[in-house]
């Protein structure tokens, strides 16, 4: 099983630049977390994995297959929910996993046995007669992934899932993620490091379409061990901080602002190696690395 991404570029028509420059990825089962800022090239990537558009150049395929030259071979396995996924306001969530069901070339009788479990799985039974235009935007997501899993997908992408979800709901939706792992290809497109700190056990980043690192958890943490530091300082300074240096956090307490830094050297005289860093601090340290690259 292997979702291999070789030297994929994308322009689209009438723009002077690449969505895409270059990009290679040789993908197996688990979750990998494919992080970068908004407009880094995650949807464009997506999309061209999901078939909805082709690489300018480049290949992708899947055991073996161009995708682009026969489409059919990956989306009789994939499940997709995109960053705009959108719902019939009107229908209950049994109308519109049926009616998905249906386009997805599901037999009735079995779409019927897979929905019923599909909603158990998302929590959503108790609300199966509800139209959707009233539920949540939680909610919203797990039909969404109840339709990306109706054929049982050996491919799951899922584009930016917990945009606008309150923090109870990413959090559920996290959860509900890892369940998921195993013998399936999973990739889990987002610019919120927490999501793919939670899921994933491969991260990608990538920026101006171009990948940065591709790493293990673990060892894209080690890429910042002994670069972040931390310090107190009186509010009237957090302007001028934030203009030099790469600030982690700032947490207000009585003595002052705690700051968290990340820089090669110590940012200043009263600053002091900080424990742990996070797996956001070594985003953010390998997106200011690569600044500029590819520009």
């Amino acid at each position: 099983m292997q979702l291999l991404i070789e030297k994929v570029s994308k322009r689209y028509r009438g723009s002077e630049s690449y969505s895409l420059q270059d990009l290679s990825l040789d993908i197996g089962p688990g979750i990998l977390g494919l992080l970068g800022p908004n407009g880094a090239g995650k949807s464009t990537l997506m999309r061209i994995i999901a078939t909805i558009t082709r690489p300018t150049h480049g290949r992708v395929s899947w055991n073996g297959v161009d995708i682009a030259e026969q489409p059919d071979e990956i989306r009789a396995v994939l499940g997709y929910l995109p960053q705009d996924f959108g719902v019939y306001p009107n229908l209950n969530a049994d109308e519109f996993l049926r009616y998905m069901a249906a386009i997805k070339g599901i037999a009735p009788k079995a779409a019927q046995e897979r929905i019923e479990d599909l909603l158990a799985f998302v929590n959503l039974l108790e609300a199966r007669k509800r139209p959707l235009g009233d539920y949540s935007g939680g909610m919203k997501q797990r039909i969404g992934i109840a339709q990306a899993l109706l054929n049982d997908p050996r491919v799951l992408i899922i584009d930016e899932p917990t945009v606008g979800l309150d923090t109870e709901g990413r959090v559920r939706f996290r959860h509900l993620l890892a369940e998921l792992a195993g013998e399936r290809v999973v990739i889990l497109s987002t610019h919120i490091v927490s999501d793919v700190e939670a899921t994933a056990n491969d991260i990608a980043i990538i920026n101006r379409g171009r990948l940065m690192v591709r790493s293990s958890p673990e060892i894209l943490l080690q890429s910042v061990e002994g670069k972040v530091w931390q310090w107190v300082l009186p509010s009237s300074e957090l302007l001028a901080a934030k203009q030099r240096h790469l600030l982690s956090s700032v947490v207000r307490r009585k003595d002052g602002l705690h700051v968290r830094v990340v820089a090669e050297t110590s940012p200043a005289h009263e600053a002091q190696l900080a424990g742990s860093p996070t797996l956001e601090e070594a985003y953010l340290y390998c997106i200011s690395t690569h600044r500029g690259e590819g520009a």
